[in-house]
């Protein structure tokens, strides 16, 4: 499956919104919790438009931008 580059880009910024979480407690845990879902709902409404207008699942475009995201985590020259 092709996926957009912005897909990628958005659950990227969700990720590590998501990973700023660490070691917060408080005001700034909540405002960090807020910062990453507005992040993620960002990109879960990108991933639903891309996904209509393309005539596929919502669930295997999820999937396969998660997949590309945690593959280039993972790899070194990523």
């Amino acid at each position: 499956m092709n996926i957009p580059d912005d897909l990628i880009a958005l659950e990227r910024a969700a990720e590590e919104q998501r990973a700023r979480l660490a070691g917060l407690n408080g005001e700034e845990y909540d405002a960090q919790r807020r910062a990453w879902r507005e992040a993620s709902a960002a990109a879960q409404a990108a991933i639903t438009d891309h996904a209509t207008a393309a005539g596929l699942s919502r669930y295997d475009v999820e999937m396969a931008v998660k997949r590309a995201v945690r593959h280039a985590e993972q790899d070194p020259a990523g």
